[in-house]
């Protein structure tokens, strides 16, 4: 054996005996979680800082509710993951830190290490090469507006060239809109805005998108129409939480605890729903086949 496979076994214990005495046991967690001087040895990794310096850094994104409202009037966050940060938090027994940011900023906040967890974000195969997902918070489904007196329960009743669809041109909706609906004529427009005012107009039979959009458009609008869930195939995209990438992974498998714990036990709902409402959308306005 040669001193580098000495050296290679020996780093390999160390490594293993850090992890142990780090995630050994839910007791150990639990204890290293309540804590946070113990964390303040090593301070590099997210978990450690986060504890050490009792500030939980997030990224809130404007206007986009359910996730995120800001009152403009107080400054006052709200919304579904206002709602989830703040349990975390508490658990940490840590302050949030507000970072305002996009959903694509957000990816490039995590690498810049401006925050320490971005919500609401789609784990893309590409997204997953920079950055580390914290499971599924919820599959996010697809399905259309249809406008007053359309039925629609299959992405079939709106393939047809008859159908006049609109979508906002390079996103996820014009994506899924070609994708199952190639035979329709798809009026492809440059912003969500045009997409709505050509509905309004009746220019469009229905406008394919995902179930958030639909729900707060016609909450705000009940004369665009009604909101349907398309099936055969169901089409969902997860909505995660996102990390930065490092070879510790206690922050990340600790949220993705948290996540599986809240869903199970149906507060993630509770949270989705009411973030809703600050939209105008009903409890009862929710499809029953969201799965949350």
């Amino acid at each position: 054996m040669t001193q580098s496979d000495d050296n290679k076994i020996s780093e390999d214990r160390r490594e293993a005996l850090r992890y142990a005495l780090a995630i050994g046991s839910g007791a150990a967690l639990t204890s290293a979680i309540a804590s946070p001087a113990a964390a303040q040895g090593s301070g590099d990794t997210t978990l450690d800082r986060i504890r050490a310096n009792k500030v939980m850094r997030i990224a809130v994104l404007p206007g986009e509710l359910p996730y995120f409202n800001k009152d403009l009037a107080s400054g006052t966050w709200s919304g579904m993951c206002i709602e989830m940060a703040n349990d975390i938090a508490k658990i940490l027994d840590v302050k949030l830190e507000y970072t305002e940011s996009t959903y694509g900023n957000s990816i490039l906040d995590l690498q810049s290490n401006k925050i320490d967890v971005g919500f609401a974000l789609n784990p893309t195969p590409q997204r997953a090469l920079v950055v580390g997902f914290c499971g599924s918070v919820f599959n996010h489904p697809f399905g259309a507006m249809l406008k007053k007196g359309m039925q629609a329960r299959t992405w079939a009743d709106i393939d047809k060239p008859e159908v006049k669809i609109a979508v906002d041109a390079g996103s996820a909706n014009e994506t899924v809109a070609r994708r199952f609906a190639p035979h329709a004529t798809i009026k492809s427009l440059p912003s969500r805005d045009q997409v709505m005012l050509e509905m309004s107009s009746g220019r469009v039979d229905c406008v394919v998108n995902a179930l958030v959009l639909g729900l707060t458009a016609i909450a705000k609008n009940p004369n665009l129409g009604t909101y349907k869930i398309l099936q055969s195939p169901s089409v969902a995209i997860p909505s995660s939480m996102a990390v930065r990438r490092e070879l510790d992974k206690n922050w990340r498998d600790f949220l993705s605890v948290w996540v599986d714990y809240n869903r199970g036990i149906g507060q993630m709902r509770e949270w989705f729903i009411k973030g809703l409402a600050l939209s105008g959308v009903k409890p009862e306005d929710v499809p029953v086949e969201v799965n949350i």
